[in-house]
């Protein structure tokens, strides 16, 4: 099995597309707009209480189609891994 690249997303295909996107529970939304996540979901995606979420939207056509959650840690590692090779190169140009 090969080695996971820690700097390639969770949500990335990282092993050469072998990945699944599957549907893994039905929520509701109650009245006040509170949804809970399972416990097994949260013990299988190593959620803790205190964890912090990012909620991230697809729109198509001017309505939300989709809603994912990621981890800040998470996130973070996408966007270091989107800016890091665009700052290298903006430092490169600067005086």
């Amino acid at each position: 099995m090969p080695k996971k690249n820690r700097k390639m997303p969770c949500c990335a295909p990282a092993d050469g597309g072998q990945s699944s996107c599957k549907v893994e529970s039905i929520i509701s939304v109650d009245e006040r707009g509170q949804m809970v996540l399972p416990k097994e979901l949260r013990e299988k995606a190593n959620i803790r209480a205190g964890d912090k979420l990012a909620i991230v939207s697809w729109d198509r056509g001017g309505e939300i189609c989709c809603i994912y959650l990621i981890k800040t840690e998470h996130l973070a590692e996408q966007v270091k891994g989107f800016l890091g090779p665009m700052m290298k190169e903006m430092v490169k140009v600067s005086p």
